[in-house]
């Protein structure tokens, strides 16, 4: 065998292009395929791929054609006629002529947003799936057919169709509902802006100017709710978690008895659902419930104390309550890490003179931190979304004349914006207040994540 022959008998090594060299350096089909979906695969034996990815270019091209090019347009003005009554002469009466519907017109503009992002990212995928059977084809290797990447798709591609559902499902579910409700914030869709009888439209950071920095009540009732958000959610997270880590040292230590009979004792309260709990506890606080009329009868009191109608007595009331229905969870989840500390540790501590309190500090405690911390950040976020604990409990009462439509002095951010939404339609200001909501949680958790121990010091329990 001559030294030609052998040359060319040898198998070349896959060369794969970045995005812009294989538009550079490909041949015609392949620069044609960032116009032609699927003709770079069609080309080097992909036939049915390659038709599949035309087929959506096509689907997609019809859609914007008939319809999505025309719904994005119109996300510039949600509208533009607004539904009248015009008299029919023929009749003799008026009849009701519909107008733009500024809901619906949002509505399909993000979704035809959406696909649009959807085909974007196909058109990337056609692109590098045309290189790669290019690089597999001048290589010299076998390109597989339509048969083998369906096969692959349960082989060494599997992860590709195990992902494949949860994209398309938060995308559906997740990504367009959030996107109207952002884009929802930047309107004036209020009560008095109610579709289809009226059009909404855009008012760019209006209603952020008016909920933080404005002087009407709107911005006088955001504060203190953002105040109280932020006290509630210390309060609840933190008496949680050291009175269930106390409760589960105690359980756990050697010299109790009948550690499984506490356990569930405690957890009896976790089992019972959440919203049962803090309705039966609301009647029982109220001003004719069983607290009250036991106290007075047992004449401790002359009248009735105010457990949800007056405004300190609220709030404390439900850090209570949730701290009531809130432990049992910590105290199972530090019971299982009190079983991991190692006994070492502790029996150096009790040589060398430790009292409990020292044993505590210098050992359970920097060891539950250092492993709780991304449970305490998530929980901490939670209570500041709780909105089950306020709303059954309380009902955000007491209520104030000096907030701005039924807030009230127990309301959380997410309680109000309930409100907003059920009882005022103020929708503007809901989806408003749910960015701020997302940009706190998000800010602080990144912030405090990033800086703790958990992140920074991986190895240093192990």
């Amino acid at each position: 065998m001559d030294f030609e022959t052998q040359e060319s008998s040898v198998v070349k090594p896959v060369e794969y292009r970045n995005f812009f060299t294989i538009f550079t350096k490909g041949n015609i089909f392949s620069k044609l395929s960032y116009l032609i979906f699927g003709l770079a695969n069609i080309h080097y034996g992909q036939v049915i791929k390659g038709l599949i990815f035309l087929l959506a270019e096509l689907v997609y091209i019809f859609f914007m054609v008939t319809a999505g090019a025309g719904q994005i347009a119109q996300l510039s003005t949600l509208g533009t006629h607004t539904q009248e009554m015009v008299f029919n002469e023929e009749v003799g009466i008026y009849e009701m002529v519909p107008g733009d519907n500024s809901m619906l017109i949002l509505l399909y503009g993000v979704i035809a947003i959406v696909i649009t992002f959807a085909i974007a990212a196909l058109w990337l995928l056609t692109i590098f799936s045309g290189d790669h059977a290019r690089a597999f084809a001048e290589s010299g290797r076998h390109v597989r057919n339509f048969r083998e990447d369906v096969k692959s798709l349960f082989n060494d591609k599997i992860h590709f169709s195990f992902l494949a559902i949860p994209v398309v499902g938060i995308s559906v579910f997740t990504v367009m509902p959030l996107l109207y409700m952002i884009l929802m914030a930047f309107t004036n869709y209020d009560s008095e802006h109610q579709p289809p009888g009226n059009l909404f439209h855009w008012v760019g950071l209006e209603n952020f100017k008016t909920l933080i920095a404005s002087s009407e009540r709107l911005s006088s009732t955001f504060w203190p709710v953002l105040g109280w958000t932020l006290i509630w959610g210390v309060f609840a997270t933190f008496s949680c978690y050291f009175g269930g880590m106390i409760l589960a040292i105690v359980i756990n230590s050697k010299g109790i008895k009948g550690k499984k009979f506490w356990r569930t004792m405690f957890v009896i309260t976790y089992a019972i659902p959440a919203f049962i709990s803090l309705r039966f506890v609301a009647t029982m606080l109220g001003e004719r419930g069983i607290f009250n009329v036991l106290i007075q009868e047992w004449g401790w009191v002359e009248s009735a104390l105010p457990f949800l109608t007056n405004t300190t007595w609220a709030r404390v009331s439900v850090i209570v309550v949730n701290f009531w229905i809130g432990v049992p969870v910590t105290m199972l989840m530090v019971s299982g890490i009190l079983m991991n500390i190692p006994a070492e540790l502790y029996e150096s501590a009790r040589i060398d003179g430790a009292n409990p309190f020292v044993t505590f500090w210098k050992i359970t405690f920097p060891y539950m931190l250092f492993v709780t911390t991304p449970y305490l950040i998530s929980n901490l976020i939670g209570n500041f979304n709780n909105f089950n604990a306020i709303y059954f409990l309380t009902g955000g009462a007491p209520n104030s004349l000096d907030y701005f439509k039924g807030a009230g002095k127990t309301d959380l951010l997410v309680t109000w914006l309930y409100k907003l939404t059920k009882d005022s339609n103020d929708y503007n200001l809901a989806a408003t207040i749910g960015i701020i909501i997302f940009v706190l949680s998000a800010t602080f958790t990144l912030i405090t994540f990033s800086r703790s121990g958990a992140v920074q010091n991986e190895e240093g329990f192990q």
